[in-house]
């Protein structure tokens, strides 16, 4: 019984864990290939990194957290795989938003702001 039990436990614990990164990774998965190659022309710029960490707290951090950590079920940007994404794929996802997974989009902000918010995402 006691076997039985650790065995369960062990797999929800593998299970949370795998689900962590689990809803930006889909999300990141569905950005059509063609978006994925778009290049941020504010990469490596500070004064845009800046602007991007003041839209983030206005426009973003309601659901993700000044921190970025995430909250409820708003996904960690900090994860490795939100970092580590294409910029284009965030470009995407901020333009288009997903209504299933309750992320919203964000084409009433101008490309450039939404490629300010991304050149601060990419420095977290």
């Amino acid at each position: 019984m006691t076997r039985g039990l650790l065995f369960f436990a062990a797999l929800a614990i593998a299970a949370s864990l795998a689900a962590l990164g689990r809803p930006a990774g889909d999300l990141l998965q569905r950005v059509p290939p063609a978006a994925a190659k778009r290049r941020n022309p504010f990469a490596g710029s500070e004064p845009d990194r800046r602007a991007g960490a003041k839209l983030f707290r206005q426009e973003c951090a309601a659901c993700h957290g000044r921190d970025a950590k995430g909250i409820g079920k708003a996904p960690p940007l900090t994860n490795p795989l939100v970092r580590q994404a294409d910029p284009g794929k965030l470009f995407w996802i901020l333009q288009n938003g997903s209504l299933r997974r309750g992320m919203p989009s964000f084409s009433h902000l101008p490309d450039e702001e939404r490629w300010q918010i991304v050149t601060y995402l990419k420095s977290l």
